[in-house]
């Protein structure tokens, strides 16, 4: 066969092996050009959100409720001791079901509460198998070695209300599932005390306050009443004082706010809350509440004897009551969490929420030594999804009254997650080498 005749069979054939290498070769350099670059993104992915505040917006959004909504895009600001933005937004996610449930129980916690003991009560379990689960990143189980760790020779004080006290009571039944501790000092109220753990020389206090600033009941005709006076510019010297030579200091509040309060400055009333007399002017919760916290952060800030002291602020958690509220036959008994959809974008725990940002942010964009450190243990949008984890009328019947209690939360149950944040916050900054 002549030359000419091959040329012309074999040539298209040529050119389509030619063209078909090139093809797969460009498809190879672009997968792996592709693969490289998402692990790229994995591995720059921090575990646990620590906002730098600095960084956050503190105007409102556009809203005509001026609260911030359920689907609200903005980042949590956690601690961020050394102002490196991070990326994972831990207050951002769902509940999913869980197969373990705490390490601890009511049988294993020798400092457990029975006025949380949901279960010896009556409760049905189901709300204990849930875990927090952030939409970018995981918050590890609470090891107490590892909190230990980092504690280690170091004062904890938690400052706040009854839910303060929730707070610490379970991370004591979680820290005790590695060391038992001993109960170092009580006063009168009951309402202050501390813990030592020897092994660990780890100090573990609480402070009661439910305003931060100074407040006492308003005396009518000769009786103290349910409504308070508070001095919205006096630091309240119950946890002031006793401030100094802690290392980590927890706060938290804002449901006292609520009830009737007379509001005082520069020692002159200014207003009121729920008041509804004539000649003063009622404001909102919210105002006072940013006042009372800016007061309480401005305090810390320039506290001379608070040197390195990591301040905490946990946002704010709203009840769960349906039909009714502490005192008009309000109940909560859903078996589940809820759905996103089942919040009102109103929830008055949003505005709550944003000035806690805000006066978080305030006071860090005020504290330019770094001698003090500022963060944020956001819980507002995962709590505000557990309904379900109250005891309602599952606590202490000596004490109940018909009283179903919506605002506080059953042990073991979704407020150790607050504990898990914690101890994620301070692996990642303060973990010894």
């Amino acid at each position: 066969m002549e030359w000419s005749v091959i040329q012309k069979k074999v040539g298209p054939l040529l050119w389509l092996l030619v063209i078909s290498t090139i093809l797969v070769l460009f498809i190879m350099h672009s997968s792996s050009t592709f693969s490289i670059s998402i692990k790229a993104v994995l591995t720059q992915t921090p575990l646990v959100t620590t906002s730098d505040v600095s960084n956050q917006s503190t105007s409102l959004p556009a809203n005509t409720s001026g609260v911030t909504p359920v689907h609200d895009t903005s980042s949590s600001p956690q601690l961020s001791a050394d102002g490196i933005e991070e990326q994972c937004d831990t207050s951002k996610g769902k509940w999913v079901k869980e197969p373990r449930a705490s390490i601890y129980t009511n049988l294993t916690c020798p400092t457990y509460p029975d006025i949380n003991n949901c279960g010896k009560y009556g409760k049905d379990q189901r709300y204990l198998y849930w875990r927090w689960q952030p939409d970018s990143c995981d918050i590890p189980r609470f090891e107490p070695a590892t909190f230990f760790d980092i504690v280690r020779g170091k004062k904890m004080a938690f400052i706040g209300d009854s839910l303060a006290r929730n707070q610490i009571d379970s991370l004591l039944c979680l820290l005790s599932q590695a060391e038992t501790p001993r109960e170092a000092s009580r006063d009168s109220s009951g309402k202050c005390l501390t813990w030592y753990f020897p092994l660990h020389d780890f100090t573990l206090m609480v402070m009661w306050t439910e305003y931060f600033v100074e407040a006492r009941p308003r005396i009518i005709n000769g009786t103290a009443s349910n409504s308070f006076e508070i001095h919205l510019d006096k630091v309240s010297t119950s946890w002031a004082e006793k401030l100094p030579g802690v290392d980590y200091a927890v706060l938290s509040g804002g449901n006292w706010f609520f009830r009737g309060i007379h509001l005082y400055e520069e020692g002159k009333i200014v207003g009121c809350v729920n008041c509804r007399e004539q000649n003063l002017t009622e404001f909102g919760a919210a105002v006072a509440i940013r006042r009372a916290l800016r007061t309480a952060l401005q305090f810390i800030s320039s506290c001379k004897d608070c040197q390195g002291l990591v301040t905490f602020l946990r946002t704010f958690t709203s009840s769960h009551f349906e039909n009714g509220s502490w005192l008009t036959g309000g109940y909560c008994n859903r078996t589940q969490p809820l759905d996103e959809t089942q919040i009102p974008p109103d929830d008055i725990a949003w505005e709550v929420r944003k000035i806690q940002l805000e006066e978080i942010a305030r006071v860090r964009q005020q504290e330019s030594g770094g001698k003090m450190r500022f963060g944020v243990l956001d819980v507002t949008r995962a709590m505000m999804l557990r309904a379900d984890a109250h005891p309602g009328d599952h606590w202490t019947k000596k004490s109940k009254a018909s009283v179903n209690d919506c605002l506080h939360w059953c042990l073991p149950g979704p407020v150790d997650m607050w504990s898990d944040l914690l101890l994620a916050i301070l692996e990642k900054k303060f973990l010894p080498s």
